[in-house]
């Protein structure tokens, strides 16, 4: 087999959305006469932990590790937080905001660029540039964030002639809380040119939609950007339970913070619960890390008493709740890039087959492949009279066990199908 080393920050144990992407991506990759060589710290810091995943690397994969040094512990300190603490990266607050919150993201912003695994990066030159001339490979992929991957897919790729593709699963300066880092003049203008760099040198880049695609040609003025979204295994739903748990559960899955406070459900829910019928069978769940204004939003809109939060499953668990939820709730990010935005979860929504509930831009890219897919409906921001009626639709179905069947589902969102495509594409570049 040829062998494509994949520069990756998240790898099992690590749990969350970030693993997902190239965990799938190496378990299909060796099917096409590619076998997967990963490169991933020893000691990352993941959001949370998830053991089980370990079971689904590929017996092809080869894994490489060296230890990386992180200013986590000092953060910790610093903030008051427990040492053994996780630490999450995409703003999602427990509490109120403090100076030392603030303080510690302005350093962040300007001093860890372009993020805290800055001190990885030369290391991880020094060693990889004197792995592959012992164990070559034919390909290098750099997948983030964290964007320092792709800045030591750049360094070694600078050593070898071999393709290197830089592989964004967000963007970067476009990315939602850019403007959350309180950066400065001159910490702004470091984040573009480390960007500039990888866009100009790697031989292909890869993002997972098509709005963020079209921001890349604009930022690299390349045409040559390509779309491989996320997707979902169909293995992981074989077996499951594929009936609503008797409850008219609404379930969102994965991390959620305050830009994507889904207030216009809230203040629906909150008219809904005055008909007891109702009351008595709803149920808000939410799996995954919440931040604290959307908790605060759910018990001002007295809707705590219906609320099951979960702050973390194992993967297999996750499945679990979205085959047995009623509904599912996919809040698109209300940022200046939501119409790019397309949260992995869609796909597992997808792969689920229950009912989608989106809320977000009506022309973007989650709108699009709801679509496509026949999984459900996206709602503008502000549409009372669409929520209303659509949650409506789906209690008078729910009363009369009408239920929702999808017409039909599309495969092209499978991870085999998508881990094909990138296959195509690294063949394509030897």
């Amino acid at each position: 087999m040829k062998k494509v080393l994949i520069i990756s920050y998240y790898w099992p144990p690590a749990g969350g959305g970030g693993v997902q992407r190239w965990l799938k991506m190496s378990k299909f990759l060796p099917e096409t006469g590619w076998q997967p060589v990963i490169y991933t710290p020893s000691n990352g810091e993941a959001p949370v932990i998830d053991e089980s995943l370990l079971e689904e690397i590929h017996e092809d994969v080869v894994e490489v590790k060296t230890p990386i040094w992180e200013p986590y512990d000092l953060y910790k300190f610093f903030t008051g937080k427990k040492k053994d603490q996780r630490v999450y990266s995409g703003f999602i607050n427990d509490g109120k905001e403090t100076w030392k919150q603030k303080l510690s993201v302005f350093v962040r912003g300007n001093l860890f660029i372009p993020d805290a695994r800055k001190f990885w990066i030369k290391p991880s030159i020094r060693f990889l540039r004197k792995y592959l001339k012992e164990n070559p490979v034919d390909a290098i992929i750099s997948t983030g964030p964290p964007h320092s991957m792709h800045m030591i897919g750049l360094g070694v790729s600078k050593k070898f002639d071999i393709p290197w593709i830089a592989d964004f699963r967000d963007p970067w300066t476009n990315i939602d809380f850019y403007d959350q880092l309180r950066l400065t003049a001159m910490g702004d203008r470091r984040h573009h040119r480390m960007e500039a760099a990888v866009l100009k040198n790697a031989t292909r880049v890869v993002t997972v939609t098509p709005s963020w695609a079209k921001d890349f040609v604009k930022l690299s003025g390349r045409d040559d950007i390509t779309v491989i979204t996320n997707g979902y295994d169909p293995a992981d739903f074989i077996g499951r339970q594929t009936e609503p748990d008797g409850k008219f559960s609404i379930c969102h899955i994965g991390s959620m913070n305050k830009d994507r406070n889904p207030h216009l459900l809230w203040k629906i829910l909150k008219e809904m619960v005055n008909d007891q019928s109702f009351a008595e069978k709803l149920v808000i769940r939410l799996v995954g890390q919440v931040d604290h204004s959307i908790l605060q939003s759910i018990e001002e809109s007295g809707l705590t008493p219906f609320l099951e939060h979960i702050p973390f499953v194992p993967h297999a668990e996750v499945i679990d709740h979205l085959c047995n939820s009623y509904l599912l709730l996919l809040p698109v990010n209300n940022t200046p890039n939501s119409m790019g935005v397309v949260p992995g979860k869609l796909f597992e929504y997808i792969g689920a087959k229950r009912p989608v509930i989106g809320i977000g831009p009506l022309k973007g890219d989650s709108a699009a492949i709801l679509q496509d897919s026949g999984a459900g409906d996206m709602i503008g921001y502000e549409d009372d009279a669409r929520m209303s009626n659509l949650l409506s639709v789906h209690w008078n179905n729910f009363k009369t066990s009408k239920g929702w069947k999808p017409e039909f589902f599309t495969e092209k969102y499978s991870r085999k199908e998508l881990a094909e495509k990138y296959a195509k594409l690294l063949e394509d570049l030897v």
